[in-house]
């Protein structure tokens, strides 16, 4: 901090959120090393299944594919610097590198929640509509889906970042959290808390919003496949949206007990377990659910691990 005609000047943040590490942090630092590079590993393999297999290659797995590309840089944006944290004395980030970090994060959430959104649609559309799905859903429109909604997940959050780097910030300044996030940063600022409210209330509407999307889909879909008179009929149905069903639960789950709560306030180790499953054990999971659950992809990933 740099003081400034008597006021003390933030530009730098403490991350404090694994205060209790400090004399052990190396057994905390192996296990989440391992997970990052897993979730890496994971999710490359994923990709490169699904570009290697040529019967893979339809609007489903582009988009799974896509989402597991995306899924790498979400956790990039966060675990190296928690990695860091946790052998380093020093547990600082400067002002420009938490804002950064803010963005990157969640504008790759937002691009993940919107593309899961737009795969709860794509099966809505392959169950309900499967004589119309070849023409409805062509590549071109998949490509086009798949863009929109990393543009749209990246430019939504630029002027809320833009606010925030407006703000005064004249101490003190730990971050109790293990990385930055809106809420605590905000806490921080030399000025009106309310509008941390208004911040809740607009994440709030986006995740309901996204999540009454996917459950309406599901409905239908569900409805449809209830409707199929074969048991392997409805089976093979359930087993194409399977995966993404127990993705949009893990990831939504997740989200909603980190920016669901408005003013209800948690310990701080509760806290750091919210956000340890938002941003590192959802990830972990997905490539597990995503190759375990699906036929088409375990065989295209074992495919690849033998060629």
């Amino acid at each position: 901090m740099i003081k400034s005609n008597q006021t003390m000047v933030v530009t730098e943040f403490l991350l404090s959120g694994f205060p209790q590490f400090e004399d052990g942090g190396l057994l905390f630092f192996i296990p989440l090393f391992v997970i990052y590079m897993f979730i890496v590993i994971g999710n490359l393999t994923v990709i490169f299944a699904v570009r290697m297999d040529s019967r893979l290659h339809n609007p489903m797995y582009n988009f799974i594919s896509i989402f597991s590309f995306l899924e790498i840089w979400y956790t990039t944006a966060t675990i190296p610097k928690m990695l860091s944290n946790l052998i380093s004395k020093q547990r600082t980030i400067s002002m420009t590198g938490c804002l950064l970090q803010m963005y990157f994060f969640h504008s790759l959430g937002n691009s993940e929640g919107i593309l899961l959104t737009t795969m709860a649609i794509d099966r809505y559309v392959a169950i309900c509509n499967p004589l119309h799905y070849p023409t409805i859903m062509t590549l071109q429109l998949c490509a086009q889906l798949s863009a929109g909604s990393c543009i749209f997940g990246f430019l939504v959050l630029l002027p809320e970042i833009a606010w925030i780097s407006t703000l005064p910030f004249c101490g003190p300044n730990q971050i109790h959290q293990i990385f930055c996030d809106f809420e605590p940063v905000l806490r921080l600022a030399c000025t009106d808390t309310s509008v941390i409210l208004v911040e809740d209330v607009i994440h709030a509407v986006a995740i309901i919003f996204s999540v009454l999307i996917i459950t309406i889909s599901y409905f239908r879909i569900i409805t449809v496949i209830l409707k199929i008179p074969s048991v392997e009929g409805r089976r093979k149905a359930f087993s194409t949206c399977a995966a993404h069903l127990g993705v949009f639960l893990m990831f939504y789950g997740s989200v909603s007990l980190m920016y669901l709560r408005f003013s209800a306030t948690f310990p701080p180790i509760l806290d750091m377990a919210f956000a340890l499953m938002f941003a590192v054990l959802a990830p972990f999971f997905n490539p597990i659910i995503y190759s375990l659950r699906n036929k088409d992809m375990k065989m295209a990933i074992k495919k690849l691990l033998c060629s």
